[in-house]
């Protein structure tokens, strides 16, 4: 890459979790954003995106024993009720975003092996398609994303080697890259997600509005020349 196409792309750090509602919004509000923009310019600006991660809850089991919603309500001590009801409010708001979640067949499971594959198709030029295919898996499809098999078979739909991913998930060849990640979110103060990082120095937390996501990055576009 010449120092022209490095000072002309722009880098998005995201910091997000399969198993969080808020992120696959915001990722679609932030695609929205990037789509005003070129519509706005006359083109897009060019991006470079790389997902990053961060387990929400670290301590649930692969094979958790019961719904989303139960595991909201323990999880924030909260009523049963009081968390279908956030769920009820997350998944309208999905809506108008053009996804369909069905909270009902949320498999909810550790994402740590999730995270692994995400780095390994980083590794092949693959992330984007890998992270779409998993949030929808989760949220729409009631795939079961903490198990090692099932991801093989997610990931061969994005074109990596069914096998090759088996063999690297079994063996942890990329738990040191996830424990970087989220010793990095630490560093950074991230406590919750998405967080979106622009240009290595614009921190943008939350699944904002789009036309947040273009004031800011038209900032960061203007400043940058």
């Amino acid at each position: 890459m010449t120092t022209s196409e490095t000072l002309k792309t722009l880098k998005v750090d995201v910091w997000s979790d399969v198993a969080c509602p808020w992120c696959y919004i915001g990722k679609r509000r932030f695609e929205t954003a990037l789509s005003r923009l070129a519509e706005h310019d006359g083109g897009a600006p060019e991006v470079e995106i790389e997902y990053h991660s961060f387990e929400l809850s670290p301590d649930t089991p692969v094979d958790f024993d019961g719904t989303a919603t139960e595991f909201l309500a323990h999880h924030k001590g909260i009523p049963l009720e009081t968390a279908q009801q956030m769920q009820d409010q997350v998944t309208a708001l999905a809506a108008e975003e053009g996804l369909e979640y069905r909270m009902g067949d949320v498999r909810h499971t550790k994402t740590l092996k999730a995270h692994e594959l995400l780095h390994l198709a980083k590794a092949f030029g693959k992330q984007a398609e890998m992270k779409e295919r998993l949030l929808r898996a989760y949220f729409t499809e009631g795939r079961h994303v903490g198990r090692v098999e099932e991801l093989a078979d997610l990931a061969a739909e994005v074109g990596l080697e069914r096998e090759a991913v088996v063999v690297a998930l079994e063996a942890g060849t990329f738990a040191e890259a996830v424990a970087d990640d989220i010793a990095r979110a630490r560093g950074f103060g991230i406590n919750g997600v998405p967080f979106f990082v622009l240009d290595g120095k614009y921190g943008v937390s939350g699944a904002q509005d789009p036309d947040t996501f273009v004031q800011v990055l038209q900032q960061v576009l203007d400043e940058r020349g």
